[in-house]
């Protein structure tokens, strides 16, 4: 039987149809995180405290950050993105099967394999980067500028707009900086870069590495930089390994 084929305005009825699947799926996923209030925050929150898990690991002295509001719907909205970036983090998988589902009809056998595999590992690169940074390199960062002070007689007022957008933003950060090695595998298949390239580069790259790891942890502390820079660092090399030699 003959495959049938597609007009433009059907393909367009399908993305309309892909678009809607997604957009309930992360509208309850948000919505249970939503109502979920106490077992979100309790995540979102724990790396303020010595309790956290890193912490104990490290032989932290007891330490606790309090936190503020200043606003009057200040914690409401917060509660709101909270819970929306929790949807879209839960449904993430779900939306690149149905993404993959539409386009894989237009690729080839071998395309569609290499287009699962970026698919997969992205996604996974994605999830290890911003688990690294919520397990380590965040509660650093926290640990850091939240119980830094000039004087004894300055008491840090830390707003939890400000410890949210900290925490989203490194995390966002993170994850694309974990893509690194997807990237350099697509460069390197197209041929813009080669194994040779990247090791003559490689001087350059450890200076721009640095430079990117005091950016992610504005911090003048130089064992948070290493933390941050190390995996990194590692990063490129795995990504020297996995792209093409030139011929």
């Amino acid at each position: 039987m003959s495959e049938q084929v597609m007009t433009f305005w059907d393909h367009l009825d399908e993305l309309r149809s892909v678009i809607i699947r997604i957009l309930i799926i992360t509208v309850v996923a948000a919505a249970v995180a939503f109502c979920l209030k106490e077992e979100l925050f309790a995540v979102v929150l724990a790396p303020r405290t010595s309790e956290f898990i890193t912490y104990r690991l490290m032989g932290v002295e007891p330490f606790s950050i309090h936190l503020m509001n200043t606003g009057l719907t200040e914690q409401f909205i917060i509660h709101l993105k909270t819970a929306m970036y929790a949807g879209i983090l839960v449904a993430s998988p779900y939306i690149i099967w149905q993404f993959f589902r539409f386009i894989s009809p237009a690729l080839y056998d071998n395309e569609r394999k290499y287009a699962t595999l970026l698919c997969t590992s992205g996604y996974l690169m994605f999830m290890l980067g911003t688990a690294l940074n919520y397990f380590l390199i965040f509660p650093l960062t926290v640990k850091f500028l939240g119980t830094y002070q000039v004087s004894p007689d300055v008491a840090n007022m830390l707003t939890l707009q400000s410890y949210m957008d900290t925490l989203i933003m490194m995390c966002l950060v993170m994850g694309i900086v974990f893509e690194l090695p997807v990237v350099s595998w697509i460069l390197g298949r197209m041929g813009l870069i080669n194994r040779q390239m990247m090791r003559a580069m490689r001087r350059h790259a450890v200076v721009a590495i640095l430079v990117v790891a005091a950016i992610i942890t504005p911090t003048t502390d130089a064992f948070t930089l290493f933390v941050v820079a190390l995996p990194i660092w590692l990063l490129y090399e795995v990504s020297i390994l996995i792209v093409k030699v030139k011929k």
